[in-house]
This record gives structure tokens, sequence and C-alpha cells, in this order.
């Protein structure tokens, strides 16, 4: 499974997509149904197809019918989770890095939640000394210039919260570059390539700490069942330095409560964590080999207007949409940043409207946007500004 995962992974992630690739929920399930490549393919693909269309909850949903068991916590291991102290995940890291050449943080490619939470850590590394930002999912020559990303950029960027992302590190002043092997580069061969790829642009880029933000086991260490060695156990062989490495996947939340990790429960607030033992260490899950310096754990997604409240921030506000904008319904809402629309870029935000009984919110960052509206055709029906102050 996990070989066949990650083969679906490398042709989506730098591959180049038209702006309506942002699609209606209905037209995504009809692409799921109709796809004749099998559940492993079509839920997979499905989940993505969701996540880059703003539908977090139905991107959970379809995922979990891919039927992955959930990892059994043992009795011993319970007593020992109990016992765990709860430390806030993103002062946690910014203290840590300090100390840090490379960061090297994962994601799951469906989750935007982890994007935000990513986005949260920016300005604090930077002021740590981070300069550099290697994504996987990019294959964006121009990117550093454009200061914004585009649907062209790749897949997974071309969802509004990996977006921001971007947006937010360039804004900060960090270079961005790519780092993914070439198509047909898979298992072992691609993770040689990558860490190659980070090697060489490191020897040329000098002027400040490497973050690298890749997807799930990219990021582990030790010895890995497939790979032998992953790319961030091979990038820290060629340039003798440990990196510190962030897992955000192991105990993300499922569609459905009863899915979800024990652990979850242990989590309170609304941000989120890493979990110390007595000494102070890091909890690092339950393997011993591939494994991270620290978990994050995120806690489970609640909702304000129909919205995750992750997607909040201080910065952020909830923008409702007027409904007289609207012609017709379904509807799609997009905002995008000034000037970005009309350069194929990454909306902010976007929701879908299917009555105007439905909660119409937006949450953006301050500033200008267009607002577009698009029909069940995908025809632009209006076109409006707002601005977020």
């Amino acid at each position: 499974m996990k070989k066949t995962f990650f083969l679906f992974v490398i042709l989506f992630s730098t591959k180049s997509f038209a702006q309506e690739q942002y699609k209606f929920s209905n037209d995504i399930e009809n692409d799921i149904q109709n796809d004749k490549n099998g559940d492993d393919y079509r839920y997979q693909v499905g989940a993505m197809k969701y996540s880059v269309s703003n539908y977090y909850i139905k991107g959970l949903q379809t995922w979990d019918k891919l039927g992955r068991k959930r990892k059994k916590i043992s009795k011993d291991d319970s007593l020992k989770l109990v016992k765990l102290k709860v430390e806030n995940a993103k002062n946690y890291i910014l203290d840590q890095t300090k100390k840090e050449q490379i960061v090297i943080l994962n994601e799951a490619h469906h989750y935007a939640s982890h994007r935000t939470f990513a986005t949260s850590l920016l300005k604090g590394l930077y002021e740590n000394g981070y300069r550099y930002l290697g994504l996987e999912a990019i294959g964006d020559d121009s990117i550093n210039v454009r200061k914004f990303p585009t649907t062209k950029s790749g897949f997974y960027t071309s969802e509004p919260q990996f977006g921001s992302f971007i947006k937010t590190a360039l804004d900060l002043g960090f270079t961005l570059f790519k780092y993914e092997a070439v198509q047909g580069e898979n298992g072992k061969d691609r993770e040689i390539k990558q860490a190659d790829n980070i090697y060489k642009f490191m020897q040329e880029n000098k002027n400040g700490k490497y973050i690298i933000y890749c997807g799930y086991g990219h990021a582990y260490e030790g010895k890995d069942p497939y790979w032998e060695k992953t790319m961030a156990g091979r990038l820290s062989d060629l340039t003798k330095i440990n990196p510190f490495t962030i897992d955000q996947t192991e105990f993300s939340e499922k569609s459905v409560t009863e899915r979800n990790s024990p652990l979850l429960k242990i989590i309170k607030g609304k941000d989120p964590v890493v979990l110390l033992d007595e000494n102070n260490k890091a909890f690092k899950g339950s393997q011993i080999e591939p494994f991270t310096d620290i978990k994050v754990v995120h806690p489970v997604t609640t909702y304000i207007k129909d919205r995750p409240r992750w997607m909040l921030n201080e910065n952020r506000k909830l923008y409702e949409v007027p409904k007289s904008k609207i012609k017709s319904y379904p509807s799609l809402i997009f905002a995008y940043r000034k000037g970005e629309f009309d350069n194929n870029g990454v909306p902010a935000d976007m929701i879908e409207l299917q009555s105007d009984k439905d909660s119409g919110y937006l949450i953006l960052d301050k500033g200008g946007y267009d607002i577009i509206v698009k029909d069940k055709s995908y025809n632009v029906t209006n076109r409006f500004d707002s601005s977020i102050e």
C-alpha cells in the first residue's frame, strides 16, 4: 500500500492544472464514482481534489473509505499517555529550532490544517534565522519573482491554505525552492534524488537556515522498510547535520470520532500541541524506527459559521458574502488577493453555496480582495471588491 500511495503522490506533486480544478462537490463526487482505476486510486485522488477545492470534511471522509485501520495502543502505552504533559506546539518548536540548522516538517496532503500550522511558524522561524523554504509540492521556477503561487505552480499548492502558506513565506522574505524528483523516480530512487536536490541547493545558498516541507514519511529518520533511508535520513548523511524532524500526520483526526487515536482525547484546547514526558522529553510515538524528533498533535476540528476554527487567527476575520451578489444557486465563491485572479492565482479562500440557506462566510487575512462568483457551469456571474480591515 505504501509504495502505491507514493506513486500517486509524485504524479500530483508538481502537475499543472487550470483554474477550473476548483469544482463543485457534486462534480468531484461524480469524478470519484466514474473513476475505474480502483478504490485505492480513486479515493486517494478524490480526497486530494476535495482538499484543493476546500471541502475539508469531505476530503477526510473520502480518504477514510480506504479503510486503513487505526493503530491500536497497548495498555502499557495508554498508561504512559495519561502522564504526558501538554505543551503548545508552536512555542515549543520555535524555541527548539533556535539552535537547529535544518527543520523538516511534514503534512498529510489532504489536511489543510497542517498548512495553517506550518504558516503560523514562519514568522518565528524567520526571526530564528531561517531564510530558505524547500517545497516538495512546487514545480515553479518563477515563484520568487512573481511573489505568489499560481494554479500552475503545482497541484497541492493550489489549495487555498497552501497558497497562503507560500504567500506568507514570500512576503516575509523567504527564498522558495523546489526539490522533487522527476516523474518516474519512485521509492528509494526518489528519496535519494530529493536529498540530492536539496543538498545541491544548500551548497549554492548559504545565507541562512533551511526549512524543508514535505509529505508523510519523507520526514522520518532511521531505517525505513521500503526506502532504507528517507529523504530526511539521506539529507543528514549528505550535510553531516542532524535535522530537526517534525511529524504532523500520525495522530491526524479522522472523519468520525470513533476512528481517532485515543491520544486526541487529552487535547483540550484549540491549539496544536507537543507531548512531553516526566523528563521533558518529547513524545515520538510508539515506533522506534522510523521516527521524527517530535509529534505535533492537532485537536479535533470545531467549526464556526460552518468553517473550521483552525482557519482563524489574530489576523483573520470572518467575512459574510452578501447574498445580493449571488445570482443563482449553486455557486462557488472565491476570494482572490488583489491582482492575482487575472494572473491565474490561488484563491485565499473559497466556499460552495448550494442555496441561500447556507452559511456564506469566507475567512480572510487583512487586505483587499476580488470576490468572484461562479455558477454551476463555472461561468463568472459576478465580481466585486472587498476589503478586510
